[in-house]
């Protein structure tokens, strides 16, 4: 669970994009979701994300193994929905 204080999360979510989908059940807010954006802008480089809040899962455009770790980097430990 994200450790800052005086956060809200949002319901709002992003637009799905195919490709491999993450459970990520300590997503909880918008500085979660934009902890895991510079994760994968500083690892995975231009790759396509979306992150959906309300159901706590992430969807990525690339490598199913690479983004796992990529989260898990990013301090989330991410399921694999199938």
């Amino acid at each position: 669970m994200c450790g800052e204080h005086q956060h809200h999360a949002t319901s709002a979510s992003e637009p799905a994009i195919s490709g491999v989908r993450f459970k990520v059940a300590e997503m909880t807010c918008d500085h979660c979701a934009g902890t895991i954006r510079k994760a994968f802008a500083t690892t995975m480089p231009g790759t396509e994300i979306s992150i959906d809040l309300a159901s706590r899962e992430v969807a990525v455009a690339g490598d199913a193994a690479a983004a796992a770790e990529t989260l898990r980097i990013a301090g989330y430990e991410p399921q694999p929905i199938d």
